[in-house]
């Protein structure tokens, strides 16, 4: 029997075309339950105030350039979005007189413009100009890394996927959007053969880095945290890290300060990857096939799920 039609993209799958008795479930689950789901390989730590928070986040770039040699490289992948721990980055770096020449960082994605081709730099709304102007450039030029070994997703994609192979990534990082995804790993769209079905777990994860189409839930939500809501200005087309470059990451840490996504889809992919219920139309929930996962709250931003008028 096929699944449900997506109550916001008929033409996409996305989590609303789940089984209805598993998001009824799901929505129950207080904050107590989510950190009680912890298992081997997964796992759900809470924080107490923001500060705690963008620290703990900022100190795993820190953590993981620390282990880097000349002769051993290591780097770190991380988002935009969140992005309050970049500063607290480049500050732990000057303030320690970290030496962090041999490390190495991938940014995760990118916007595509219309002609198919990742934005500028000085585009407004370009994730490398971010990750450039509030950590990286705030970094003493004696202890920062060269340019070289900056990855961001542009130009020889094939180059970009095949850092991951020549350095270690210590630690992938990640927020979660409203559709459920990290980096821009969204839900496919609802075409043959998977008109009855997402495609299998198994078929997603051999995507790599590449230029993907975005669901209509991202692009309304990123006009929402980074455009004052001004969906014209918002690009349909990224280029994303992919699933075949995150599972050669050490490790996956996933930060969720309940700004990015709802009380429900905290909860959501919480107890999917928890119980290794793996399902594409909620990409986030393949890391349930990773060993090696962490989900990071603050614990005052994990809401309820309760009807409520406004």
């Amino acid at each position: 029997m096929s699944r449900p039609l997506s109550k916001v993209a008929p033409k996409w799958w996305d989590y609303t075309t789940l089984d209805s008795e598993l998001l009824a479930d799901v929505a129950k689950l207080t904050a107590d339950d989510l950190l009680a789901l912890s298992r081997p390989g997964f796992a759900v730590k809470f924080y107490d105030t923001l500060e705690d928070f963008y620290l703990a986040e900022a100190l795993e770039y820190i953590d993981a350039w620390r282990q880097s040699t000349s002769d051993n490289p290591k780097g770190i992948c991380g988002p935009i979005g969140p992005t309050e721990q970049l500063p607290l980055v480049a500050r732990l770096v000057n303030d320690l007189d970290l030496d962090i020449r041999s490390a190495h960082f991938w940014g995760m994605d990118e916007w595509v413009d219309d002609q198919g081709q990742p934005v500028p730099v000085d585009h407004p709304l370009s994730f490398a100009k971010a990750d450039m102007e509030l950590c990286f450039n705030k970094i003493r030029p004696e202890l920062r890394m060269p340019v070289s070994h900056l990855h961001f997703p542009t130009g020889d994609l094939n180059a970009y996927s095949a850092a991951f192979d020549q350095i270690q990534c210590m630690v992938m990082q990640g927020g979660q959007g409203e559709v459920k995804h990290w980096a821009f790993n969204d839900p496919p769209k609802r075409e043959a053969p998977f008109i009855d079905a997402p495609p299998p777990a198994s078929e997603y994860r051999k995507l790599g880095t590449r230029v993907t189409d975005l669901h209509p839930m991202t692009i309304i939500q990123k006009a929402r945290t980074s455009g004052g809501g001004q969906v014209a200005l918002v690009p349909t087309r990224a280029v994303t890290v992919g699933p075949v470059e995150t599972w050669k990451a050490r490790k996956v840490s996933i930060w969720q300060a309940g700004f990015h996504d709802n009380p429900f889809g905290m909860r959501l992919t919480t107890f999917m990857i928890a119980k290794k219920i793996a399902d594409s139309s909620v990409p986030m929930s393949l890391l349930a096939e990773h060993d090696n996962v962490q989900f990071n709250f603050f614990r005052h931003g994990i809401g309820v799920c309760e009807t409520e008028m406004h």
